[in-house]
């Protein structure tokens, strides 16, 4: 990616934040590493929390866009209780979700962006997840014959009363798409 392009990319990526609620308190952030040392998931990542601010300080958000980083994130919200400057950090790993999979960036092969893929498409169809169908959608968009090696799991589970064999279906489902189709268009 050129540097204009690149620029371009961070002046969308920062207004974006800006318009969301205390959005604009990423311009304190002090790099102290709070975020980076509470989040569970930091040491997976290509790019710990305080590095994704680096990052975009430096221009080189492309870099952290083609990463597993923002597919990592775990929504815990320990970045953002624990942030000293009130950065809102697990709402701009949700923007970089966004804008990665707008412009193109995600790695169609990654198994996080995978996951990811089909959780949204399980969770549209039913207005909640089911497991079994977000296993299927998952193994049969990466490898389908690794599914063999979870079977023993999914019978356990099963027997258990932890994976349904059908899914459930939430009241009020088309509210609930309104709200996501209206989110969507705004995005």
């Amino acid at each position: 990616m050129d540097a204009v392009a690149g620029e371009k990319l961070k002046e969308i990526f920062l207004k974006n934040i800006y318009a969301i609620p205390d959005g604009q308190r990423i311009r304190e952030c002090q790099q102290c590493g709070t975020c980076s040392s509470s989040c569970p998931t930091a040491g997976w990542m290509d790019y710990s929390p305080r590095e994704v601010i680096a990052a975009l300080r430096a221009g080189l958000l492309d870099r952290v866009l083609k990463s597993n980083t923002v597919w990592l994130c775990s929504s815990c919200y320990s970045c953002t209780v624990r942030c000293p400057a009130g950065i809102k950090f697990t709402d701009v790993m949700y923007e970089l979700k966004r804008l990665g999979n707008k412009y193109g960036f995600i790695d169609r092969s990654s198994t996080t962006a995978q996951m990811a893929r089909a959780f949204v498409k399980t969770v549209d169809r039913y207005g909640i997840n089911s497991e079994g169908e977000l296993l299927a959608r998952y193994y049969l968009a990466t490898n389908p014959l690794k599914a063999l090696g979870q079977v023993g799991l999914g019978l356990k589970l099963f027997f258990k009363g932890r994976l349904p064999l059908f899914p459930h279906r939430i009241k009020g489902k088309k509210s609930l798409k309104k709200m996501i189709d209206v989110a969507r268009k705004g995005a």
